[in-house]
């Protein structure tokens, strides 16, 4: 079987989950409840980011968390879905669509990010469109 494009794996239908946690995790204390979001979640989130503006993963995390209600969100599942959401990005770079019609994931992850590191690209890249964008 052919393995999955990052913009296959991106558009898998999911649902989001909302679990009460037993044990404290993620910032998350045992009764208050964790959003786990999807793929496309995250991808709206990064894509309603202003051209220029910036946030910070711990930021998506609360903002998406108080979105739905919940004390928190998943930071493993979230680091996952912003690597697929900048790896969809790449991929649609890399088919020829223009920096303005693909997700923004420079304005999540810093090019100092762990996440950079593991993205088929310069992270030099990232600190250039951070610098376009901010004018």
């Amino acid at each position: 079987m052919a393995k999955k494009t990052a913009r296959e794996k991106l558009a898998a239908k999911k649902q989001p989950k909302k679990v009460v946690m037993e044990k404290a995790w993620g910032g998350i204390r045992p009764g208050q409840t964790m959003l786990v979001a999807t793929p496309l979640m995250v991808d709206a989130y990064i894509r309603d980011i202003p051209h220029g503006a910036t946030r910070t993963i711990p930021e998506l995390r609360d903002d998406l968390a108080a979105q739905q209600n919940c004390a928190g969100t998943c930071p493993m599942s979230t680091s996952i879905f912003i690597r697929m959401v900048a790896e969809a990005a790449l991929e649609d770079l890399a088919d020829g669509k223009p920096v303005a019609d693909v997700s923004p994931f420079w304005r999540v992850i810093t090019s100092q990010n762990k996440m950079a590191k593991k993205l088929p690209l310069d992270p030099v890249w990232i600190d250039e469109q951070r610098a376009f964008e901010a004018g």
